[in-house]
């Protein structure tokens, strides 16, 4: 895996996942309490023995930035040609901002020659799973491949969503559609898809020539699916790989948490007594920035008809988190969160830092980093009171409450109120 050259796409907007990327970039979202969205895919690179990457960022990365410079600095070191640099548009080419996933390969062209590799992959910053990608690799070389698409069985009825395959029973690509809205289902199963899973393996001087040929096309909107696979199907070698899941489980694991219910049911899959993605695989471990802070701690457990009990049932507690004497349930609590006496938390993922007054009373929620829930307050119970403070209600109905909605002073004055 010398040879080859990680380049992860991180500079989307992220807007479906608003209020989440108010402030940050969508990969540094929080995930599973202690993990950001972009440590997936960069612990799959470092499991899989790649050791040269590159992390183009573009909109609000300064907390992606800062993350990946806590955290994941320490495993590469640079004297033995190792990195991992993030890369922020940089305007070399033109002035443009990235137009698209091509183009914001081909904007750090130089970048990429520069190191000389043999082989580039593509990764997308934004999605949960894990993959070896020595074994993409290997396939891409065997089969002297000029580009090699990661594929993934989906569903027919998610085919708005994907770019969607036909392939030859040898696994050579001979279509491609970008999203459609009637795919071309896989032979004999119609109620299923081969997906594009946006991760891409191509031979380094193919890439280069493709990406300076799509820059010359006015009407290209420079995007790897809608762009360079169609225009290079039928003249080269392109093949597909199956997607193979680390868990060894019946179907492959990965998730697109562009949503925000999707991002709430891929956490509350994490509470479950047997989840598909396992955390505690220690053949491969999922790494992140770890905070200096002292374990999760439980405390009172009083008896009689209202009892003040500190307790956590069917949830994940991250370190620095303390229980007291409030109840969680089937919830994720990030690093430095509080729940006070008589508090209930159900259903719900709290950010760093979150805290829940007294009496309060959370069900279906996500609380972004560092915002207080005032006593006796009810979030989650009842959404067209949540809509007129100005909270956001998913379709599935998850409450949202960003870092900057003012959620003390507006929840104060309405204990004043009433």
């Amino acid at each position: 895996m010398g040879s080859v050259l990680a380049v992860v796409l991180a500079g989307g907007k992220g807007s479906r996942l608003e209020p989440l990327t108010r402030d940050r970039a969508k990969p540094a979202v929080p995930f599973g309490g202690a993990y950001r969205i972009i440590d997936f895919t960069l612990s799959n690179c470092l499991n899989s023995g790649l050791r040269k990457i590159l992390v183009l960022t573009q909109y609000k990365a300064m907390s992606l930035d800062r993350h990946i410079n806590l955290g994941w600095r320490g495993y590469l070191c640079r004297e033995l040609g190792e990195f991992i640099d993030v890369v922020p548009p940089q305007q070399r080419i033109d002035e443009n901002w990235y137009q698209g996933t091509a183009d914001a390969v081909y904007q750090n062209i130089y970048t990429l020659e520069k190191e000389r590799p043999e082989y580039v992959i593509v990764l997308a910053g934004d999605h949960i799973y894990k993959m070896d990608y020595m074994h993409l690799v290997s396939a891409h070389r065997e089969q002297q491949a000029d580009v090699t698409v990661a594929a993934l069985r989906v569903r027919a009825n998610e085919s708005r969503h994907f770019g969607v395959m036909q392939t030859q029973r040898d696994g050579k690509i001979v279509g491609f559609q970008e999203k459609p809205a009637v795919p071309k289902t896989i032979p004999g199963d119609q109620e299923h898809i081969l997906a594009s899973m946006g991760i891409y393996v191509f031979t380094a001087r193919f890439l280069f020539e493709q990406l300076c040929a799509d820059a010359t096309r006015n009407h290209s909107s420079h995007d790897f699916g809608k762009d360079i696979l169609p225009t290079v199907i039928e003249t080269h070698r392109v093949w597909s790989f199956p997607f193979h899941d680390e868990n060894r489980k019946r179907d492959a694991y990965w998730r697109d948490v562009g949503t925000l219910d999707a991002y709430y049911e891929a956490n509350m899959d994490l509470v479950s007594v047997n989840p598909e993605l396992n955390m505690y695989d220690e053949r491969w471990p999922i790494r992140t920035y770890l905070p200096n802070v002292p374990p999760p701690k439980f405390v009172f457990a009083e008896e009689g008809a209202n009892p003040r009990r500190g307790q956590a049932l069917d949830s994940i507690v991250c370190a620095g988190s303390i229980v007291s004497g409030g109840g969680v349930a089937r919830s994720i609590l990030g690093t430095n969160c509080r729940v006070n006496s008589f508090a209930k938390v159900e259903d719900s993922i709290l950010f760093e830092g979150v805290d829940i007054g007294r009496h309060a009373k959370v069900r279906r929620a996500i609380i972004d980093k560092g915002v207080h829930i005032p006593p006796g307050v009810e979030i989650g119970y009842d959404h067209e009171h949540d809509r007129a403070r100005g909270f956001t209600v998913s379709e599935g109905g998850v409450i949202v409450i960003a870092k900057a909605d003012g959620i003390e002073h507006f929840l104060e004055a309405e204990q004043i109120v009433s």
